[in-house]
Formats: structure tokens, C-alpha cells, sequence
């Protein structure tokens, strides 16, 4: 790998192949340069992807649905846990597409896909203090995305909605049922694995502007919300930490996607609708919720989300 263009150390990245399941990191670089010609990695991203992201993040994680396919008789579900913005969906899309060639069907979805309908998320976002559409704890519909990963689980048939984010102006609903049978199944989301917390002063304590009183109320009812998630959590085989230097960086992660998606659809959020889903995204779950991820393996990425840092978490209580 001395010729590829990364920047995270090698020895941390090394244990986490291992882990996976290859006995050096000579031999598992081996086995995918030789599939280069099925990786095909430039028709998913419309810049050219970097190495890091190829060999970091993409190919381990290719890597270990790959194992887990070939070893385990029991179906497994990875979890991806990263801020808006940061590229999941157009990596969820390159997973699904390479793993066919590698012979077995990997699904990726969002817990986003699972966002209450339109009448329903009507009255579960009612007064909220930043007059969103959706997005925190509390808008999804906990008890179907439990059905539907557990009946993949028990049957292998994975049944479930489709959320699209440009329909009713930029407000998202349910677009359509995708009913596959995959070997492998990816769940992703920006607070994947977040947990309730305990809230005090000391994490609200950085936010500018303060936190209004009726911001710190929801905040409140947010994490009695997370408690209904756990069972999803618990489901979780492996989970997979995409974290960034600081939060902040979200910002314009998350703005640059929507300047996107006008291109691409006709159809974002703009001017008063993302600064209030920006603050909503800041402020509705304590940033220290996110130090706090018990993931099995962790990603760290800087401003120009460039890779950083690639391994298994050494703070992981599994």
C-alpha cells in the first residue's frame, strides 16, 4: 500500500484486518488488487474517489460482509453510524453493486427509509423548536424497522419502505416497498447507536447560541425518544463509526449535500429550512452522545473528509 495516497497509519488499520479475517494486510491488499477490474469504483462517485476512501473505509468494509457472508450460517447486520453529509448513500450503492460480482447480495437501507409517514410525522415533529420535517429521535417508526430487520433475520426476505427526501417540496415521504433477499444487510444513520444520556449543563454548556428553553424541553423528550431504539442498537452485529475531527464540520457537509440534491431533483432544503435543520442536527442530541458510540470499529475523518484514522475501537466495551 506504499503507493496509494493515505494518510492514516497502518498499524492500527492492520489489526482491524485481521480482525476481519485476513492473516496480513500484504495478503489482503493482494486479494483485492486483484479484482480490480470489478471494483468499478468511479461510476458511483462523480469526483474521483481517493485512495483513502477506497482502501479505508469502502474495501474494509466490502472486506468484513465478505467474511461474515462466508462464515456465519446466522445473518448478520453491519451498522454505519455517520453525521449527515459525509457520502453513506453513494457508498451504500457501491456496496450493493460490488458485492453481486463477489457472488453474494448485500442490501444496504437507512434508518431514514423508516421515517413515520407524512400524517404521522405530522404530529410526532408537532412544536418542535426548530420547525422541522424530520430528523431527530422520535420521527421513525421504531416498531416496523424492529418487524422488518427481525423477520430478515428469522426468513431472509427484507421487506421495507423507501424514504425520498425531494418529495412534498424538499419535506421527503415514503416513495415505495423494496422486497429483496439479501445475504448481508448495512443499516446506516446519523445517530446509529447513540444512547439516552444523562443531560446536564456540561453538554450544552458550547452552544452558540444557548439552547432556548424550549430547545433544553426537547432535548428532553428526544432522549426519552432514544429509548425505543436500543432494541434496533441490540440487533447490530458489527457497528462502524465514520466520526469527524468536530461536529461542526457537519455544516457544510450536510449544505453542500443539499446544493446537490437541487441540482440533481429540483428539490432541498434552503435558507430557513436548512439553518433550522442544521440546528436541529447541533443541538437535539448532546454532542457528547457521540463520543460516547460503543462502536466495533472507528473512522476518523478531518474537514476535507479525508481518513485519518482507521481500526477497531479501543474504547469499546464488546
Amino acid at each position: 500500500m506504499k503507493d496509494l495516497n493515505i494518510k492514516f497509519p497502518l498499524d492500527d488499520f492492520e489489526k482491524l484486518i485481521s480482525q476481519i479475517g485476513w492473516s496480513s494486510l500484504d495478503e489482503w491488499f493482494m486479494f483485492w488488487n486483484l479484482k480490480k477490474e470489478i471494483l468499478s469504483i468511479d461510476n458511483f462517485w462523480e469526483n474521483n474517489v481517493k485512495d483513502d476512501w477506497i482502501w479505508g473505509l469502502a474495501l474494509p468494509l466490502l472486506s468484513q460482509a465478505y467474511k461474515l457472508n462466508k462464515k456465519s450460517p446466522e445473518r448478520k447486520i453491519i451498522g454505519l453510524s455517520a453525521l449527515p453529509g459525509t457520502g453513506k448513500t453513494t457508498l451504500g450503492k457501491w456496496l450493493e453493486s460490488i458485492s453481486l460480482k463477489l457472488k453474494f447480495k448485500l442490501s444496504v437501507i437507512s434508518i431514514d427509509d423508516f421515517y413515520l409517514p407524512s400524517e404521522k410525522m405530522e404530529i410526532a415533529i408537532k412544536n418542535n423548536p426548530w420547525n422541522v420535517s424530520r430528523g431527530f429521535p422520535g420521527s421513525h417508526s421504531i416498531d416496523l424497522m424492529k418487524e422488518k430487520l427481525l423477520k430478515w433475520k428469522t426468513d431472509g426476505k427484507l421487506n421495507v419502505p423507501v424514504f425520498d427526501k425531494s418529495l412534498r417540496k424538499g419535506l421527503g415521504d415514503r416513495a415505495y416497498w423494496r422486497e429483496e433477499s439479501p445475504d448481508l444487510l448495512i443499516i446506516e444513520g446519523w445517530f446509529l447507536g447513540v444512547k439516552p444520556l444523562a443531560i446536564d449543563s456540561e453538554n450544552s454548556v458550547h452552544i452558540l447560541p444557548p439552547l432556548s428553553a424550549c430547545e433544553s424541553s426537547y432535548r428532553d423528550k428526544i432522549q426519552n425518544n432514544l429509548v425505543h431504539y436500543l432494541d434496533v442498537w441490540n440487533m447490530i452485529d458489527n457497528l462502524w463509526h465514520l466520526k469527524p475531527l468536530k461536529f461542526e464540520y457537519m455544516n457544510q457537509w450536510k449544505s453542500n449535500q443539499e446544493k446537490c440534491m437541487q441540482v440533481k431533483s429540483g428539490s432541498s432544503l434552503k435558507d430557513d429550512y436548512l439553518s433550522n435543520f442544521l440546528r436541529m442536527l447541533n443541538v437535539s442530541i448532546p454532542h457528547k452522545s457521540f463520543e460516547d458510540i460503543n462502536s466495533d470499529v472507528l473512522l476518523m475523518i478531518n474537514q476535507e473528509r479525508k481518513l485519518i484514522r482507521v481500526g477497531l475501537n479501543q474504547n469499546s466495551s464488546k
